[in-house]
């Protein structure tokens, strides 16, 4: 297996930012966190990242303007979208601003997350 796999987690809610950092990284990724959509944007720009897990409800960008700039960058990562918001034009709206997969945040185990992530 060749390096570790990059991971950003864009997240403002703490407990759940830091629950998932600790469960990729102890599934061997290399785990960046951001906690708002600027910082998310500002990180993309600097370094590589495989994958983006992104929160849609935070402060200074949300999660579907961070979507919208991503999408203009040369290599955008793979994005998975975690969010408490369970509309169907949500996840509509993210899938075409090119995530790779909605998550809605109290229905879905850490560990489905983590699984979907290690398929990239």
């Amino acid at each position: 297996m060749g390096s570790a796999k990059s991971i950003l987690i864009v997240e403002d809610e703490k407990p759940l930012q830091h629950a998932l950092e600790l469960k990729l990284q102890h599934e061997g990724f290399t785990v960046t966190v951001a906690s708002n959509g600027r910082e998310c944007v500002e990180k993309v720009k600097e370094g590589h990242y495989d994958a983006v897990l992104l929160d849609l409800i935070m402060p200074e960008l949300d999660g579907f303007q961070v979507l919208e700039q991503l999408k203009q960058m040369p290599a955008m990562p793979a994005v998975f979208v975690l969010s408490n918001l369970s509309q169907h034009e949500d996840e509509e709206r993210v899938l075409a601003l090119g995530a790779r997969k909605f998550f809605i945040k109290s229905d879905t185990p850490l560990t489905t997350i983590v699984e979907e992530v290690k398929q990239i």
